[in-house]
């Protein structure tokens, strides 16, 4: 009994739970079919609005379309307008143009038809002009008894005796004033640079004596048999003069450098005391060397006194080996240097190459420098060093030129011509001249005085 209960009341509780749940779903049914009607509504509302907010959308951008196409083609009806008035300007304009470019062609056709007029007529008297010429010419040639080309003859060689003599008597006037001007200036120049250049009155002997501190000192330098002397007379190839003159030896030589070697050689070994065969050689080589210095710095004074540069360094050596030369009494490198100066200040006054000038001045005489040791005379020989050395060629010319042995080629050969006797024949120059100086110091003492008013001169 109390299964059957309990199994009553299992099944009315599957049944109360079973019929809940069917209400449920019942219920829950109905509400959303509630809510499905609601979105729908909701969504036919939308779908309206959406579909009158569309319209009235529309309607408006057909209006904006309508208002925009109005304006564009107002605005192209403007254009068109204005278009066509410019055109219609341009239209007159362009009428006036070919209306002004007609006038303009009559009148130019007009003037072509006057030329041409003109033109004929001209001709027309042209033609007549050489028919009258032609018959002046026949008239001329019966009353001249003449041909026209033998009258042409004729006047050609009249013209031509006038003119060339006319020419002649011109040409002849003007070498006399040209060369009276020369003369002139030539003087100018010279005077100007003789005055402009200083130099030394001076003349130089060519022997050279050496002090002795008293005359014991000459047997000592003879030597035993004499074995001194000749040792310094072999090597220095000089004569050394030992005469009664007190204290002092005479040393002769043709070659001036040896006789300064010898010189000075001499005087070392004075003031060394040591005299002997093997002291000599050694003073010997010192005073070589010593000399060979004094060389190179002579020739680098000169070319640095008178400004020329870029010379070959053995031309240097041969040019200060000038110093010890001299020429009637007269120091060869200081003549060659105021040769150059002169030369240079005559170039200047002429418009000439200035540093050429002074170049040829200063190797003029640069033969001079080994003419005791080589046969010929020393402007062949300087010509030839300077060839041998690369100088140019107007140099060359100028020493070749300098005693008129070849004819000078370039104005820079006479300048060192003219410069060469002017440094050579200034008062005091060369012993030669000194009593030719004086004379003519006594003629201008008297010329001067001959004036009234002057005392004394």
């Amino acid at each position: 009994m109390e299964l059957l209960d309990l199994i009553l009341i299992v099944i009315g509780a599957l049944v109360c739970i079973l019929g809940g749940f069917g209400g449920g779903v019942i219920y829950r049914k109905k509400v959303a079919e509630r809510e499905i009607g609601s979105a729908e509504a909701e969504a036919t509302r939308l779908i309206n609005d959406a579909i009158r907010s569309g319209e009235s959308r529309k309607k408006e951008m057909l209006l904006e379309a309508k208002d925009e196409i109005h304006k564009s083609r107002t605005e192209y009806e403007r254009e068109v307008k204005e278009r066509r008035a410019e055109l219609s300007k341009q239209e007159r304009r362009l009428e006036q143009k070919e209306a002004t470019l007609d006038k303009k062609t009559e009148a130019f056709e007009r003037k072509e038809e006057e030329l041409s007029k003109k033109l004929q007529k001209a001709s027309d008297t042209v033609a007549q002009a050489e028919e009258l010429k032609q018959q002046q010419q026949q008239t001329l040639e019966k009353i001249s008894e003449l041909t026209q080309e033998e009258a042409k003859q004729y006047l050609l060689k009249s013209v031509e005796e006038e003119v060339r003599h006319e020419t002649a008597m011109k040409i002849k006037e003007i070498e006399q004033q040209m060369k009276d001007e020369a003369e002139e200036k030539g003087r100018e120049i010279i005077a100007t640079a003789i005055q402009r250049c200083a130099a030394d009155h001076a003349a130089e002997t060519t022997v050279s004596v050496v002090a002795l501190p008293n005359d014991e000192m000459k047997g000592r330098i003879i030597g035993r048999e004499g074995r001194n002397i000749r040792t310094l007379e072999t090597i220095t190839g000089v004569d050394l003069i030992i005469d009664d003159t007190p204290e002092a030896i005479t040393v002769s030589s043709f070659d001036p450098v040896r006789r300064e070697i010898a010189r000075l050689a001499l005087e070392k070994l004075i003031v060394d005391g040591r005299i002997h065969p093997t002291r000599i050689e050694d003073m010997v080589e010192k005073a070589r060397k010593e000399v060979d210095r004094t060389i190179r710095e002579e020739g680098e004074r000169a070319c640095y006194e008178t400004g020329v540069h870029n010379l070959n360094p053995e031309l240097v050596k041969i040019l200060g080996r000038q110093k010890y030369r001299t020429s009637y009494g007269q120091n060869v490198l200081n003549h060659s240097i105021e040769v150059a100066h002169i030369a240079g200040l005559m170039a200047a006054e002429l418009g000439v190459d200035i540093t050429l000038a002074k170049r040829a001045g200063l190797l003029h005489d640069l033969g001079k420098s080994i003419d005791h040791e080589v046969e010929g005379s020393h402007v062949q020989l300087g010509a030839d060093l300077a060839r041998k050395y690369k100088e140019n060629p107007v140099v060359v010319n100028a020493i070749e030129a300098h005693h008129g042995d070849v004819e000078p080629k370039t104005v820079i050969a006479v300048l060192v011509q003219a410069a060469d006797a002017v440094s050579a024949a200034r008062p005091g120059a060369r012993r030669e001249n000194v009593e030719n100086y004086i004379r003519r110091l006594q003629k201008l003492e008297e010329l001067t005085s001959s004036y009234p008013g002057v005392d004394k001169a």
